[in-house]
Formats: C-alpha cells, sequence, structure tokens
C-alpha cells in the first residue's frame, strides 16, 4: 500500500495510507493528490501537503467562518480569499443573510472539490449567493471597491503561491477593504511548528488593528498541535461577547455545528502560556 508521506516541517511528518488515488496531477508548477484513507476519508493533498480531508474539515470551516460572524452579529457581506475546496463557502451559506464573495486563483481546485469531495462544499458553490471569482486574490483586494464585513484568507501555508497572502501589503488592502467594525481572520498554522510565522502576522496585524489575536482549534490532519486563526479588528468589543450574547445570535442564526459552540468559540481565545510569549517575545 502507497503511504503519503507529509513533509511540511521540518522534522515532523504526518504519514497517511493510501487506499486509493482519485486523482493526481502533477505538473511544473503543482502536485495536486485526492486519495482516500480509512481514518479521513478523501483526502486532497497539495504540493505534499494536506490541505483539507472529509472527516475533520467541519472543525476548521466552522471555526473560521462562525467565530467572526457570530461575533460581529450583523454580517451581511463576507469575502473569502482562498477556500477553493468550498467549506468556507458552505459554512457561511448557512446564514440566511450573507451574500459571499468568494476569490481562489486556481479553478481546478474548485471543479475538482465539487467532483471529488461535494460534501465539503455542500452545494454552496450552486447558491446564488455566492459570487465566485477566479482571480489573484492579492490583486483582487488591491483594485476592488467594494467592502465587507467579514474577510476570511482561506489561505495556504506561507511557501509558494501562498506566501504573498501573509505581507503587509496584502494585510494593509485587506483592511481597505472593510466595513465599519469589520474582521479578518486569517489561517496561521500550527504556532508549535511554525513560531515565527505567527509571530510574523501578529507584528504585521499589530501594527495595522486595534485589536488583534489568535484563537485555536485542534484539527487531527495538521500535525504539530493545536492550530491558530489570526483575529484582527478595529472594534474591541467583538472579541468581549458575552457567552449569553453568542448563544442567542447562534440560536437566531438557526444554524447546525457539529463542534461549533457558544462556549468553544469563547475557550479557544483563551491562548497558552507559551503561546502568549511566541507573541511578545523580541526578535
Amino acid at each position: 500500500m502507497e503511504l503519503f508521506d507529509e513533509g511540511l516541517h521540518s522534522g515532523v511528518n504526518l504519514a497517511l495510507n493510501v487506499e486509493k488515488v482519485i486523482y493526481r496531477e502533477k505538473t511544473d508548477l503543482q502536485d495536486l493528490m485526492i486519495f482516500e484513507n480509512s481514518q479521513f476519508g478523501r483526502v486532497m493533498s497539495l504540493d505534499g501537503a494536506v490541505q483539507t480531508t472529509e472527516k475533520d474539515e467541519f472543525i476548521y470551516h466552522e471555526m473560521f467562518v462562525h467565530v467572526p460572524v457570530l461575533a460581529h452579529g450583523k454580517v451581511s457581506r463576507a469575502l473569502i480569499i482562498g477556500g477553493g475546496d468550498g467549506g468556507a463557502a458552505r459554512q457561511l451559506m448557512k446564514h440566511k443573510n450573507i451574500a459571499v464573495t468568494m476569490v481562489d486563483i486556481d479553478r481546478t481546485v474548485v471543479e475538482l472539490s465539487k467532483k471529488y469531495m461535494p460534501s465539503v462544499s455542500g452545494g454552496a458553490f450552486d447558491n446564488p449567493r455566492l459570487d465566485l471569482v477566479i482571480a489573484d486574490g492579492c490583486k483582487f483586494v488591491r483594485e476592488t471597491d467594494e467592502k465587507w464585513d467579514v474577510i476570511i484568507i482561506d489561505s495556504t501555508d506561507p511557501h509558494g503561491p501562498g506566501e504573498v497572502l501573509y505581507t503587509q501589503e496584502f494585510y494593509t488592502d485587506c483592511k481597505s477593504c472593510l466595513l465599519s467594525g469589520g474582521i479578518i481572520i486569517t489561517q496561521n498554522g500550527v504556532p508549535f511548528v511554525q513560531e515565527s510565522e505567527l509571530k510574523t502576522s501578529y507584528d504585521r496585524l499589530g501594527s495595522l488593528f486595534k485589536d488583534v489575536s489568535f484563537y485555536l482549534a485542534a484539527i487531527p490532519s495538521y500535525v504539530g498541535g493545536v492550530m491558530a486563526y489570526g483575529w484582527a479588528t478595529d472594534d474591541m468589543d467583538h472579541r468581549k461577547v458575552s457567552v449569553s450574547k453568542l448563544a442567542e445570535r447562534y440560536m437566531e442564526a438557526d444554524i447546525v455545528t457539529d463542534y461549533y459552540t457558544p462556549e468553544v468559540h469563547l475557550a479557544a481565545f483563551a491562548l497558552p502560556l507559551h503561546i502568549q510569549k511566541m507573541l511578545t517575545r523580541e526578535d
């Protein structure tokens, strides 16, 4: 049996049995593979790194979406940068009154996800409230005149094509696309093995926003411990919404979740001391 051996982090590997290769395209630009695994269901990998799996994507995408949406409380427009698998779009579509713009550079990822991992997007690409734009996310936020309440940066790790989505310039352009009281959420990797990336994002976002922090979720297919989501806004109250108010908004939204709860939402912002030290450490 073939073994998928992810070596994303130096000295730390995730090994998955490949029960069956569903799709593979290896070009000069990228190596994209979708395969079956007994524990995770179908797995999509890009250049040897797991992007999403059928079995645990709900944790990643629920926390990506419902934390900012329910913390904000009045989201009517959301922008996703990346997110070609459609998971973030699917979670946003659970909120009945949100119009979503999704900008992804690679139509192939979108089409393959629809074909081979349809449960991840759950029909989101067919929803009239979703405006799918195939374009460079950096260029899009630099040139658009539109604004959004929440911007979700569902990027790959900061290597290769994904690197530009972690720059000061990109974050600055994203801020210019936010409506008053808006929130930016970023994918910030696993702090235990990606400390420098966490600190870099913290410093760059911190120079632009009044309230910058991270919240955490444990996602089994992302090796190395809990994963961090970056949080940036100029509204200091969004992170202080009470559990009772979050519960009220959750009930009003009438959404079904498998990981997210108002209690988990609030607890996710409680950072372990070693991560707090990463953020305040002088280089």
